[in-house]
């Protein structure tokens, strides 16, 4: 097998041609200056230039689908883990929403740990998920796909989160993990839709009508969220001004308008706002100089959660910036086994 950074180079010299295009097109258009090339990128921007952003993500998904692939080739010959590739849990408009299933080997009727990748919403892929260690430790594990926001706007990823729950439930014993036992994690834009399904829990609205398993429970019983966030009325005013060039282009994207603009669906969207006394443990991991997801933002739902008496831990990484190895490390492993630990064994 070539290594994984060969395998990926088409879709990463794909990546640069289409970016170099999109700039050489919008100067020559505008002989824009460095401020110019700011507006370019800014947040009134992005319906204009959809084609080029549409166009660069498509390169983006390839390199990382590419790289991806390698990696779950590995993971799959690896020693104790079985892997089913790019099983489809829904179809919306003929659009094919899939999943990774890695199950240990040997394992009998394991938890299942549901993973939900970050990218702002807007990017980023099931392949490669950051938790794939948990694997050794007896746990099965299925990596989501689900619309991001180029494609449709919320409420579309929740639908498809509960749909994706509903079927791993409906499909429990062909596959072989214990349906009872499901915790949905995730990182970033991942962990914030995946605390917002562990929160709504049963309410209907977040529902939808997405797959074929609609009278199968999309309930989970443990969350773990690593730097999401949890307060879309509160995020762009708790961001430095490196994050509001981040978060206000993907907020927009995902609410169809910036949320002073779209306050109810914004408010929808805020995990911080469904939380109530019948939620499912929570454990919160945050770097303290995170200057894309503000801190705060994982402070807000520890909050809510305090004030329901809910179970809820946080631990703060200190000097961490948003993601990274520091969260993936040994120690704090060895933390979010612990709570999966506590409630699956």
């Amino acid at each position: 097998m070539a290594p994984a950074f060969i395998s990926c180079l088409p879709g990463g010299i794909a990546c640069l041609g289409i970016l170099i295009f999109c700039v050489r097109f919008y100067t020559a258009r505008a002989e824009i200056s460095g401020e110019a090339m700011m507006t370019y990128f800014s947040p009134n921007a992005v319906g204009r230039n959809r084609f080029c952003l549409f166009a660069l993500m498509v390169a983006v998904l390839t390199a990382q689908a590419q790289q991806g692939a390698a990696a779950a080739a590995a993971a799959a010959d690896a020693d104790g883990v079985a892997m089913t590739a790019d099983v489809t849990y829904a179809t919306v408009d003929a659009h094919e929403l899939k999943l990774d299933l890695y199950l240990p080997e040997g394992a009998n009727n394991p938890p299942l740990l549901v993973w939900v990748h970050g990218g702002g919403w807007r990017g980023g892929s099931k392949d490669n998920p950051r938790v794939l260690e948990f694997v050794d430790q007896g746990y099965a594990l299925a990596s989501i796909d689900y619309r991001l926001s180029l494609m449709a706007e919320f409420p579309a990823q929740i639908y498809d989160l509960k749909a994706a729950v509903r079927y791993l439930r409906a499909k429990a014993e062909q596959y072989g993990y214990d349906a009872t036992r499901i915790a949905m994690m995730g990182s970033s834009a991942g962990a914030h839709l995946a605390a917002l399904a562990g929160v709504t829990n049963g309410t209907r609205e977040f529902e939808g009508t997405v797959g074929d398993h609609l009278d199968v429970s999309s309930d989970v019983q443990l969350i773990v969220s690593y730097y999401g966030a949890s307060n879309l009325t509160t995020i762009l005013d708790q961001s430095t001004p490196y994050g509001l060039g981040v978060r206000a282009p993907a907020l927009e994207l995902l609410l169809g308008g910036l949320p002073e603009d779209r306050p109810e669906l914004a408010r929808l969207a805020s995990p911080v706002f469904f939380v109530d006394a019948n939620d499912p443990p929570l454990f919160l991991l945050h770097g303290d100089q995170d200057p894309q997801m503000p801190i705060n933002q994982s402070h807000e739902l520890q909050g809510a959660y305090e004030e329901q008496d809910l179970e809820v831990h946080f631990v703060v990484v200190h000097g961490a910036v948003h993601g990274g190895e520091p969260f993936y490390d040994a120690t704090r492993d060895a933390l979010v086994l612990t709570f999966l630990d506590e409630h699956f064994r």
